[in-house]
Formats: C-alpha cells, structure tokens, sequence
C-alpha cells in the first residue's frame, strides 16, 4: 500500500510560483511512476505533468508545458511540481498520483487527498 499526502498549495498572484510536494510512504517509491492532476470546479481531472521512476522521463500538458517542471528525490520518497508564471486557469485542486508505469496514460493505482492552487489575476 501507498500513501501520498500533498503540501504546498495556497494562494498566488497571477505570474508567481509555488511548488508543491507530494511524500510517499513504504518503500517501493523508487519503483513508481508519479504524476501530478488536476481539477478546477466544474471540470473534470486532467493531466498535469508525470515522471518515471528514474526520473530520466518526463511528461507534461501542452497548457503547462514550458511553466511547470516535475522532479522527484528517491531518497526522500518526495515528488514535486514547481510552478511558475502561474495563470489564472491554473486553479484548480492538485493531486499527486503513483502508477506501477509511466506516463500520461498510465494506470494511477494510488492517489493523494489533493492540495488547492488558487490564482488570482
């Protein structure tokens, strides 16, 4: 079983930057895909960046391309999403998810309660 708990959000000013973090309990954290989602109210959850295990790889959503960069450390079982030039559409509730693959497609077995991202004009 794995166990994800967020941190970071808050509120930010149209241009500013955050970084969230997602901390993964057990020990089989080096052999996961992690991703990042997201849902505004209204909408459904969309994709937002992901990374493999390694972290040699790496994903991205053309609306986030450019803005975000995903990055993890192992040896702290940590994944992270630093946000900058943050928009308004970026609003939204942020959840960190982990997958025995990789990628935009794979299947995100464990998920984290989420974190909001909320960004003023």
């Amino acid at each position: 079983q794995v166990q994800l708990v967020e941190s970071g959000g808050g509120l930010v000013q149209a241009g500013g930057s955050l970084r969230l973090s997602c901390a993964a309990s057990g020990r089989t954290f080096s052999n996961l895909g992690m991703a990042w989602f997201r849902q505004a109210p209204g909408k459904e959850r969309e994709f937002v960046a992901a990374i493999s295990w390694s972290g040699a790889s790496a994903y991205y959503a053309d609306s986030v391309k450019g803005r975000f960069t995903i990055s993890r450390d192992n040896a702290k079982n940590t994944v992270y999403l630093q946000m900058n030039s943050l928009k308004p559409e970026d609003t939204a509730v942020y959840y960190c998810a982990a997958s025995w693959g990789a990628g935009r497609s794979a299947e995100y077995t464990y998920w984290g309660q989420g974190t909001q991202v909320t960004v003023s004009s």
